[in-house]
């Protein structure tokens, strides 16, 4: 197999790295709504640079991003008109709660910053409370607040009883979650209705929301949204505060100060308190979205004086006055007492002979959301740690385990509460090993993956229809066990495959959700993209090193597991393809790129492999662009699936994506469409999707991008790699899009040298979180060594 075009054979690229900024050309998506359709239909950018996380959204698929700080930041014949591979290489919730259990007597460093946070925004309160002047408890209260109040009352005094309250008995509240299903019983199938994520708002605060902003110049369109965000009260905040309009999605800090300068005249200014708050706010939560769950101050300082901001050290203190970020500090305070250091204030003799300065603070601001989220999960997860039994015997099922790293991993399991284990493809068989000898002992054990596609290929491998789940149908109580009386998933051990893919909010509900002495394996490929929301969870377990981990021996299998392999590793490697499982298919320029794209779904890949068009998933850098998402699908419809798109644009048989949260891609089939929506079947599911919900909801399906795609496989992967491509390129987004296919990958390549540089030389972007520092200063056990 020779290299490709412009490149020597077994080498890479050795150029300077590439630029994190997307040309304009293509479009990105930003971990938090990475699958979201209707957040991309502006022209415009690539998936990130950061390949390993979603990192950077560009200005064209939001323009906001770019102003966000912190870095922001095969052998043989092959198929008709193609280089066969012997000719060229490829080279891609709410926080939980805290634990039940106490982790230590004393708090930790990170609690006590959160208290003293607490703390401070108490007084500030409290000050605001006193310059109000005292207020009878209640007396501001009006309509429903007043009557509940009046209830609470009523009931603390005895003169009535809580039940009184209620209608009827069925009108009482509902337990929290849930009784536990049945042992053995199948995972029940998610509701026929998708639920809408947005929040409902009455015609009329809508109404009074849509007058403010034509008083203020702002596009009517955004008064629903506003209202969702904002909610009831919008019209109210929005006309004493205007700069509240930055929280509505997708509204850019120079929108919103005309909409302010509209409403409040010579009244404002860069400086306004009002506008200053928001704007840190705003960045905080553009950093979200690239994955981020704090901000180097410095960073946030930098992006306020960009914003015309005089003073943004003072801003960014009134902001934490005002409780719109927390301030947290990493790293060791050089002005207090150091053990390395007598109380006198003097050095130490060994001090003088080589000891290290202590290294300096790094002041991060995050939002009280993700703060909360990595605190709970930082807890969660020594609780786990500290509260694992031996129990059964583990050692026979040990023994009888199909491979050495699954041996390794039963072993392990056997005497940690929190397992990390890290592998390709083929080392899912050895979770699934753990899941059925764990059950094999009696032990209610389950696998949660990613996606519909993984609980499928999970659930053969346990060779149990009821051992696999997906960890948003094991939340939401769709899938699995079902809860206990305690309100805890009713499980000995949980396994969570695709990883990386966890989120800090989520995984905080997770962790929250299971009981003490629960044993949690953590399994995934450090080396593909991360999660759509915020944070690293994965890499943060890993880095911090705090429970025990098991690295997988089991290879890859076949030509494309030693091509992905050498790809996680920077190398682009050539590999030998005899029977044409890797196929080179050169383009000059994105016209050809699609036209080539389409010839090998429809016709090449199912004559030369027996593979139906249905089976080959395309995968592409960005939404946007000459060869983008839109472009292919359009092209892809129109060979496959000819038709007017009767149904909000789709037609019957249509390959569709539904996301039904942000964060979420969940491929299917379009059935039809009525009056209560349009009706797809979601891996063999019925799902209704709302006819005011399709335009957002649902986009085609034929071309995904390399997020999108994460945590599944396909028969036969058509990777297409256009010119403008190239700045969006990174070693994990070549390394996620290479390995989704099984039998056959070819790669559409007109990016030239911008491959293998990528692969050498980009590697994913950094996140800032706490949740490694918060998991390194939890007490563990000793075996977490």
């Amino acid at each position: 197999m020779t290299a490709l075009p412009g490149e020597t054979p077994g080498t890479v690229g050795t150029d300077t790295p590439v630029a994190a900024e997307p040309p304009a050309a293509t479009d990105a998506e930003g971990p938090a709504h990475a699958e979201a359709p209707g957040a991309d239909e502006s022209a415009g950018a690539t998936e990130p640079a950061a390949g390993g996380s979603g990192d950077a959204e560009t200005a064209a698929e939001d323009p906001a991003a770019g102003d966000a700080p912190a870095g922001e930041a095969p052998a043989g014949d092959a198929p008709a008109g193609e280089a066969p591979a012997g000719d060229a290489p490829a080279g891609e919730a709410s926080a939980g709660e805290e634990g039940d259990a106490p982790v230590a007597a004393a708090l930790s460093e990170a609690q006590a910053e959160l208290a003293a946070q607490r703390e401070l925004r108490e007084k500030i309160a409290q000050r605001k409370a006193e310059k109000e002047g005292p207020v009878a408890a209640g007396t501001k209260l009006s309509g429903t607040a007043a009557d509940l109040l009046a209830a609470v009352r009523a009931v603390e005094s005895g003169e009535k009883a809580g039940a009184e309250f209620y209608d009827s008995p069925a009108a009482a509240p509902a337990p929290r979650r849930p009784a536990p299903a049945p042992a053995g019983q199948p995972p029940r199938p998610a509701p026929a209705q998708a639920a809408p994520v947005d929040r409902t708002a009455s015609p009329e605060a809508v109404d009074a929301v849509r007058a403010v902003l034509t008083e203020g110049g702002a596009p009517e369109a955004l008064a629903a949204p506003a209202t969702g965000t904002l909610g009831e009260q919008a019209a109210e905040l929005l006309r004493a505060d205007p700069w509240q309009l930055l929280a509505v999605p997708g509204v850019r800090p120079e929108q919103a100060d005309g909409f302010a300068r509209a409403l409040l005249g010579a009244a404002c200014g860069p400086d306004d308190g009002r506008r200053t708050a928001a704007l840190v706010g705003w960045l905080l939560e553009r950093a979200a979205l690239q994955g981020h769950t704090a901000l180097d101050a410095e960073a946030v300082r930098a992006a306020l004086a960009e914003r015309a901001v005089s003073d943004p050290e003072e801003a960014v203190r009134d902001a934490v006055e005002e409780g719109v970020a927390l301030v947290f500090q990493e790293g060791t305070d050089p002005t207090e007492p150091d053990a390395a250091y007598e109380e006198d204030g003097e050095a130490p003799a060994e001090a003088e002979t080589g000891t290290e300065a202590p290294e300096p603070v790094q002041v991060l601001l995050g939002l009280d959301r993700y703060a909360l989220a990595e605190e709970s999960l930082a807890d969660g997860l020594a609780r786990l740690m500290n509260a694992c039994e031996k129990g059964a015997d583990w050692a026979e099922a040990a023994a009888a385990a199909p491979s050495p790293s699954a041996a390794e991993l039963i072993r392990t399991a056997a005497t940690a509460g929190l397992v990390a284990h890290s592998g390709g493809e083929a080392a899912r068989a050895e979770p699934a090993a753990l899941i059925a000898a764990a059950r094999g002992l009696g032990l209610r054990a389950l696998g949660a993956a990613h996606s519909a596609d993984g609980r499928r290929r999970l659930a053969e491998a346990v060779g149990a229809p009821d051992a696999a789940v997906t960890l948003a149908g094991l939340l939401s109580g769709t899938e699995g066990p079902g809860r206990d009386e305690d309100g805890a998933l009713a499980l000995d051990l949980l396994v969570v495959l695709d990883a990386p893919q966890l989120d800090v909010e989520g995984a905080a509900v997770l962790v929250e959700a299971l009981a003490d002495g629960v044993r949690l394996v953590l399994s995934g490929d450090p080396g593909v993209l991360g999660s759509a929301g915020a944070g690293r969870v994965f890499a943060d377990v890993l880095a911090a090193r705090a429970c025990p981990q098991v690295v997988s021996r089991t290879p890859d299998p076949g030509p494309i597991g030693e091509l992905v392999s050498g790809i996680g590793i920077g190398e682009l490697t050539q590999v030998e393809a005899p029977g044409k499982e890797v196929v080179i298919v050169p383009v000059r320029d994105a016209g050809e790129a699609v036209h080539r794209t389409v010839q090998l779904v429809a016709d090449s890949v199912p004559r030369a492999f027996s593979i139906p068009a249905g089976d080959t998933q395309v995968i592409t850098v960005g939404h946007g662009g000459a060869a983008g998402t839109r472009v292919l699908n359009e092209a892809l419809k129109q060979r496959l699936n000819p038709g007017p798109g009767r149904f909000g644009g789709f037609d019957p048989g249509d390959r569709v994506i539904h996301v039904p949260a942000p964060g979420r891609a969940v491929p299917g089939v379009v059935r039809s469409a009525d009056a209560e929506g349009l009706h797809l079947e979601c891996g063999g599911v019925p799902v209704v999707v709302p006819q005011e919900r399709v335009e957002s909801a649902v986009r085609h399906g034929w071309a995904l991008s390399a997020h999108q795609a994460a945590g599944m496989r396909w028969p036969a992967a058509v990777v297409v790699l256009p010119g403008d491509a190239a700045a969006g390129l990174s070693r994990p987004w070549v390394y996620t899009a290479f390995g989704r296919g099984e039998r056959h990958l070819s790669v559409v390549h007109g990016v030239d040298q911008a491959l293998p540089h990528a692969v050498a030389q980009v590697p994913a972007q950094e996140r800032t979180t706490r949740l490694r520092a918060l998991l390194e200063a939890v007490p563990t056990p000793d075996a977490a060594s």
